[in-house]
């Protein structure tokens, strides 16, 4: 039984065989991009419709208005009646539609 076991061979490629294969271009799995634009998407999206938002700020302000612009670090919100204010994204909690204000509001009547 011993002498069986010497004949195997190791299902493993040696290092030189991996070389080979790497010089011959078999490469990894690339990683999944690191940006998927799906913010610059919303953002875009909402900008164009002039969509009313609600804006959550960290320390629970409310703000509503529309996207004018946007860059990496802040958005400008366009209100109605109040100044426009330039918010710095870090400083956001969350936003959504006003829209969806006024759903929530006819389901609880």
């Amino acid at each position: 039984m011993a002498k069986e076991l010497g004949n195997r061979k190791l299902i493993r490629p040696d290092a030189e065989q991996r070389r080979e294969a790497a010089a011959r271009g078999a490469r990894r799995k690339q990683s999944p991009p690191e940006q998927t634009h799906a913010e610059e998407f919303y953002y875009l999206k909402q900008m164009g419709a002039k969509t009313p938002m609600v804006v959550i700020l960290d320390d629970g302000e409310e703000l509503r208005g529309w996207i004018e612009w946007y860059d990496k670090n802040v958005i400008k919100l366009n209100r109605h009646k109040d100044p426009n204010l330039l918010i710095q994204k870090s400083k956001i909690r969350y936003m959504f539609k006003e829209e969806e204000l006024k759903r929530r509001a006819r389901r609880e009547d």
